[in-house]
């Protein structure tokens, strides 16, 4: 009765506010409004209020008309957007878990210092950069190898999308080197680059891979200049020049496609350039700021800049590609006097924001209504950072849904620092929403298709499986393939056994019609019976046999597939029987107590009889490696025969021995790689050394030259 009247009230409230706007908009064109406004403010001041009046009644009017087509619900919740990383964190990492005592660069550029990828990571310091495996955190050694060859400073390091161990470098000594970094990481230094590109007249200050087409490099140079190398081709590695800036260039940034490239410079504009033809295909004012500003591409051909207002206060604006004239957002941060560099996702759609000098990294979502750019949250740590670097997204932890990661290069010490952003949830389990299919370390074109003018989205990857769909595509093929020929050697054997059947019946015999269908992949067999005919006075009954095109073939392989893994799962079951039936009969032992007296010995006691034991049986088992094998043959064959004789305690006494008899093993094989580790960094440091000692002789020759 209470719902019933709870809904008549509001179908009621719904007729009457319906109404009520209705007449309020007949009165306002009517004047009644005006003139009442006329009759307080007076004749000389009557108009002009009425006309505003009128106004703010009629937006109000259609305010309400507008809110009338919303429920209750939807009025009272207005102002919460829904998002499920709306709690996204940010999650620093334990010291122990950190990289310490890295030798970084001191130098106040707003470079890339920090480049990561799954396998590796690199810091630049000062002209040389070191390159750590990223499972070796903790202490790093200072003498650790490094990759030397630039003569200046280095401002800015790439890894190779699609090769893990291959990285770009950019140095003060206007040369562009490319870097092929050993399985397991550097065992020495590394002198010898394996290209170097050479085209510009002054500094290099930035470098993006293209992100679909293979071996293709673009860098920005103090020299105002953009060029666009092919690092496959030595001969001719320098593809186009872009010559359209006027002033220094602040920032490079390239789309999902590789079909765009957005720079921001000091005449503080904004340019959308074609790189292949060098066409400006936009161009505008950014921000009206003097310090540097940063761009980056969203999705739906959208930019977003990060820079200074006229007032110093940082600000970020979100731009339409085709249109710079006027931003479609623009917000002040704060007012603080660090380079801000945004950092985007296109998966999630997220985009980060981290000043330098900043110890907070700050979030937004992206949308494609305005406001376009919603704040999320902040990270909030104590140590300003210096640079940061990011992992690629098939790098994440999925199980522990992370959806970003950063290492965070400490403006004060020798640390960097992962920092994992994670969307929390309970489950454990691979969270599809979070981890759509992203962008796999595979090209999709080459540098020569891509030049010619080909755009191609690039090759994407499962997060939950870890395959490109080249790969599945590539698979499915060969499936495809492996199908089809055993279908026509099926159909080969089949022609053969229709002729046999047609030459055995060939003197009036029976012969029986078989149509094989599969029809939802079911078997069905049908046999078609024909018409009895008489030819040459021999009365014989002929049938046809028709065999549909269908998968009989594969029908077969699943089967057979289908029988293999009916007997694994038979074997498995043996095994766990076999198993079962064992654990069963040692419970099933009863269980004899021992209530003879025993002598207490004191602890210490206890432990040096048990280490001389120990030792005892290490010498004996490990003393003479030639006969390792055979002594422990015997042990296990004396155990056998001693447990058949002796009692139960007995045989668990053996089947301990034998247990740590492994143990021993497996310590003894330990202590060997352990040996051949140390040998193989023995030989490493001898290397080193002889490296130095020829150095030196150079060097005394050269001063013998000299004097």
């Amino acid at each position: 009765m209470s719902s019933l009247c709870t809904r008549s009230s509001t179908f009621n409230f719904g007729g009457t506010r319906s109404e009520f706007v209705g007449k309020l908009r007949a009165l306002c064109e009517a004047g009644g409004v005006t003139g009442l406004a006329g009759h307080v403010g007076g004749a000389a001041g009557a108009g002009a209020a009425g006309a505003t009046e009128e106004k703010r009644i009629s937006k109000s009017t259609d305010d309400i008309a507008d809110d009338g087509d919303m429920t209750n619900t939807q009025l009272w919740f207005r102002g919460v957007r829904p998002s499920k990383f709306r709690h996204v964190y940010g999650l620093p990492t334990r010291k122990e878990c950190c990289y310490t005592d890295i030798s970084v660069v001191r130098s106040g550029n707003d470079g890339n210092f920090c480049a990561v990828n799954p396998t590796f990571l690199a810091i630049v310091a000062d002209t040389t950069f070191v390159v750590i495996p990223i499972n070796q955190t903790g202490r790093i050694d200072f003498q650790c190898c490094k990759v030397i060859g630039h003569t200046g400073q280095i401002l800015d390091l790439k890894w190779n999308p699609f090769d893990d161990h291959t990285i770009a470098s950019a140095s003060d000594d206007c040369t562009i080197k490319l870097w092929r970094i050993p399985e397991g990481g550097l065992t020495s230094n590394l002198t010898e680059c394996l290209t170097e590109l050479v085209g510009h007249k002054r500094k290099v200050l930035h470098i993006e891979w293209h992100p679909t087409a293979a071996n293709v490099l673009l860098s920005a140079g103090f020299d105002h200049l953009v060029c666009v190398w092919d690092t496959a081709n030595t001969e001719r590695a320098l593809l186009n020049v872009i010559d359209c800036h006027v002033d220094m260039i602040y920032s490079l940034a390239i789309n999902r496609d590789g079909s765009m490239i957005a720079t921001t410079s000091k005449d503080k504009k904004l340019r959308v350039i074609e790189p292949r033809s060098g066409i400006v295909v936009s161009e505008g004012v950014c921000h009206l700021g003097t310090k540097c500003s940063k761009a980056v591409f969203l999705d739906s051909n959208r930019i977003l800049t990060t820079g200074f207002s006229r007032h110093s206060d940082r600000q970020y604006a979100v731009w339409d590609q085709h249109d710079l004239k006027k931003p479609l957002a623009q917000e002040v941060i704060d007012s603080s006097s660090g380079i801000v560099t945004p950092y985007y996702d296109y998966d999630t759609r997220m985009v980060y924001l981290a000043g330098k000098g900043d110890g907070n990294i700050r979030y937004y979502e992206v949308v494609d209504e305005p406001p376009y750019v919603y704040y999320l949250n902040q990270f909030l740590s104590g140590q300003p950072q210096k640079a940061l670097g990011f992992m690629p997204k098939r790098g994440v932890h999925v199980h522990q849904c992370e959806v970003f990661r950063f290492y965070k290069l400490h403006a004060a010490g020798n640390v960097c620092e992962p920092i994992s952003m994670i969307v929390p949830r309970k489950s454990t389990l691979f969270q599809s929403d979070l981890y759509p299919d992203t962008v796999a370390n595979v090209p999709a074109i080459g540098a020569k298709e891509w030049f010619q003018g080909r755009n191609v989205s690039p090759i994407m990857m499962s997060m939950k499986t870890g395959e490109s769909i080249a790969d599945v595509t590539n698979n499915k093929s060969n499936h495809h393939r492996h199908s089809t020929t055993t279908e026509s050697a099926a159909k080969v054997q089949r022609t053969h056994s229709v002729v046999h059947l047609g030459n055995g019946n060939a003197n009036g015999g029976t012969a029986l019609i078989a149509s094989n269908g599969v029809n939802g992949g079911q078997h069905h067999h049908h046999h078609h019976l024909g018409a009895s005919v008489a030819a040459n006075g021999t009365q014989g009954h002929h049938h046809g046999l028709t065999n549909g095109n269908n998968n009989t073939q594969h029908s077969l392989g699943s089967t057979k597939h289908s029988s293999l893994n009916k007997e694994n799962e038979l074997l498995d079951n043996r095994k766990l029987d076999t198993n079962n039936t064992k654990k069963f009969a040692f419970l099933s032992q009863p269980t004899n107590p021992d209530y003879r007296p025993q002598t207490i010995i004191e602890k210490s006691q206890k432990t040096s009889t048990n280490q001389s034991t120990k030792f005892h049986q290490l010498q004996a088992i490990f003393g003479q490696q030639t006969t390792n094998h055979k002594d422990i043959a015997n042990l296990q064959n004396n155990f056998l025969s001693s447990s058949r004789n002796s009692s139960r305690n007995s045989s668990l006494e053996n089947i301990n021995l034998l247990n740590s008899e492994n143990e021993l093993r497996k310590a003894f094989s330990k202590q060997a790689d352990e040996i051949k580790s140390l040998r193989k960094s023995l030989n490493g440091s001898e290397k080193r050394v002889r490296e130095l000692e020829a150095e030196v002789k150079r060097l005394q020759q050269q001063l013998k030259h000299c004097q």
